[in-house]
C-alpha cells in the first residue's frame, strides 16, 4: 500500500472510530430512558419489524450456571406482564404475528413481526417481556428439557463436535467457551431463583429496540405511552455493565493446547482450524472479513476451488467468522472421507498460511470487495433484518452508518494491507478433529510435525 493509500484508509478508520462516541445519534436514533430507540422508516406494505437487542447473552453466564441465559430467553415468550402464556400466544397469532427471543453469545434479541395496525397492541409486549416476565415453574422445567434434547441432538453431530472442541480449546471457561445452549450438566442445576436473579439486569443496560417499515411519525410518542415503558425503572441510561466477555483479546487467552481430538465411529473426519481474532469495529477487523470472504465465500472462493475443485479431497468446505462484540472466531472448515483426511489437512494449513506469506492478487481482492458488498446487500432485504442490523450495531456501539463507511474504507485495502493483517492476527491455528480414532490419531501426528517445522 503506497503512503497515499495508507493515509486515506487510516483517516477512513479514523473516521469512524471517532463516530463510536453514544452521543452520536446519525441514524435516526433516540434515548427513551432507558430504552435506546433506533427508527428505519421503509417502504413496507403496512408490515413493521422490530428487533429488541438486550446485551449480555450467554457471554454473561455465571460460572456454573452455563445455559442460563439462553433459558431466560425461552422463557421470556411464555407469559408476562397481563398475558400468561396461553393469553400470550393467543394475542399473537391472533394477529398474524411472529415472536420469538434467540440467545446469542453477546445479547439476546427479541423479534417482532407484526401488520402496522397491531403494532400498538404488540409492542406493549415487549416491556412487559422485560420488566414482568412470569417465569411459571412448570413452563421452566418445560424449555429446560427442550434445551437438553437439543443439546444431545448436538452431540449426534460431528460438525458441532468438532466445533465444541474448538471453541472449548479456544476460549476456555470463559464467555465463548460454550455453546449458548449451555452445558448439560449445569442445565440440569438450573430453575426459576436462577432467572429471576437476572431480570433487574435485562432493563439496567439500556436495551436497543430498532424498528424498520411502515412506521407512524408518532412512534415514540406512542411506545413513551405504552403502560409497560411507563413501568420501567426511572433510572439514567448506564453503559453496558462489562461482563466477562469484554475481557476476551487475543492477547490475553491461555492456550493450554493446540489440537483437540473427538473420537467418533463415523465414516468421515470433520476437521476445524483457526484460532480467535478481533472485535467487530476493530481497525483491522474489515481487513479479516476481506480474507474471509476470499478464503470461504461462495464457488468462487479458495477452498471451495482448491478442495473441491482442484483435488476433490472434500464433502463440504468452508469458513466461520461471526460478528462478535470480542475477539470471534476465526475458522476454516472441511468434511473429508478416512482416505482423504491427510491432504485435506494439509491444504488447510498451506490455505491458511499463504495468507501472511503471500499478498493476495488485486482481482482477488476485487472479488472479495464485491462478495462483502453482495453480504451486506443481501443482509438488508427484509424490514426484519435491517431492523436486526441497527439493533445488532446500536448493541455494539457501533454507529448506524458503519456498514456504508465500511464499503468506502475497503476500497483503499489492498494485498499488502490484508497480508499485514492476516501476519498480526492468524498466527496461532488451533485444529479440531471429530472421526474414526485410528485416523485422528494420524492427522494429530501431521499436525504436531506441521506445528514444529512452522515454529
Amino acid at each position: 500500500m503506497d503512503a497515499d493509500s495508507t493515509s486515506r484508509a487510516n483517516a477512513s478508520i479514523a473516521a469512524t472510530r471517532a463516530q463510536l462516541h453514544p452521543c452520536c445519534q446519525t441514524d435516526g436514533s433516540r434515548r427513551m430512558n432507558p430504552l435506546d430507540v433506533v427508527l428505519d422508516p421503509i417502504a413496507a406494505p403496512g408490515v413493521i419489524a422490530a428487533k429488541l437487542w438486550v446485551r449480555g447473552g450467554s457471554g454473561a453466564d455465571p460460572k456454573g450456571q452455563r445455559g442460563v441465559h439462553q433459558l431466560l430467553g425461552a422463557l421470556l415468550t411464555r407469559g408476562c406482564g397481563p398475558y400468561d402464556h396461553l393469553a400470550l400466544a393467543d394475542l399473537v397469532e391472533g394477529c398474524g404475528a411472529g415472536l420469538r427471543c434467540d440467545t446469542h453469545e453477546d445479547g439476546l434479541l427479541i423479534s417482532l413481526k407484526c401488520a402496522d395496525r397491531d403494532a400498538e397492541r404488540l409492542l406493549d409486549l415487549l416491556g412487559w417481556m422485560l420488566i414482568d416476565p412470569h417465569l411459571d415453574s412448570s413452563q421452566v422445567t418445560l424449555e429446560r428439557d427442550l434445551s437438553l434434547q437439543a443439546l444431545q441432538r448436538q452431540r449426534e453431530d460431528p460438525f458441532h463436535l468438532a466445533y465444541d472442541g474448538w471453541r472449548h480449546m479456544a476460549y476456555g471457561s470463559g464467555p465463548y467457551g460454550h455453546d449458548p445452549l449451555g452445558l448439560s450438566e449445569d442445565l440440569n442445576q438450573l430453575g426459576r431463583q436462577q432467572l429471576i436473579s437476572l431480570i433487574d439486569g435485562l432493563t439496567a443496560q439500556s436495551p436497543v429496540l430498532a424498528l424498520a417499515g411502515t412506521l407512524p411519525e408518532d412512534l415514540e410518542q406512542r411506545l413513551e405511552a405504552m403502560e409497560s415503558f411507563q413501568r420501567w425503572p426511572n433510572q439514567p441510561p448506564q453503559q453496558a455493565r462489562k461482563s466477562e466477555s469484554s475481557k476476551i483479546s487475543t492477547e490475553n487467552i491461555q492456550i493450554e493446547s493446540n489440537i483437540c481430538l473427538q473420537p467418533e465411529p463415523t465414516s468421515q473426519v470433520v476437521m476445524m482450524l483457526g484460532q480467535p481474532t478481533l472485535a467487530h469495529g476493530h481497525e483491522d477487523d474489515l481487513a479479516l472479513r476481506l480474507l474471509n470472504c476470499h478464503l470461504g465465500l461462495g464457488m468462487s472462493s479458495l477452498l471451495f476451488r482448491r478442495l473441491r475443485e482442484q483435488h476433490g479431497v472434500a464433502y463440504d468446505v468452508g469458513t466461520h467468522h461471526p460478528v462478535r462484540k470480542c475477539a470471534a472466531p476465526f475458522v476454516l472448515h472441511a468434511s473429508t472421507s478416512e482416505d482423504k483426511a491427510k491432504l485435506t489437512l494439509q491444504l488447510l494449513l498451506d490455505s491458511w498460511w499463504e495468507l501472511s506469506q503471500q499478498a493476495i492478487s488485486e482481482e482477488d481482492i476485487e472479488l472479495a470487495r464485491a462478495k462483502f458488498h453482495g453480504q451486506l446487500a443481501h443482509g438488508a432485504q427484509t424490514t426484519g433484518q435491517r431492523a436486526e442490523r441497527r439493533a445488532q450495531l446500536r448493541g455494539l456501539g457501533l454507529p448506524g452508518n458503519y456498514d456504508e463507511h465500511s464499503l468506502e474504507t475497503i476500497k483503499n485495502l489492498d494485498g499488502s494491507a490484508l497480508q499485514k493483517a492476516a501476519q498480526r492476527h492468524l498466527k496461532m491455528p488451533l485444529l479440531s478433529l471429530c472421526g474414526p480414532e485410528t485416523s485422528l490419531q494420524i492427522l494429530a501426528k501431521d499436525w504436531q510435525q506441521q506445528v514444529v517445522q512452522s515454529s
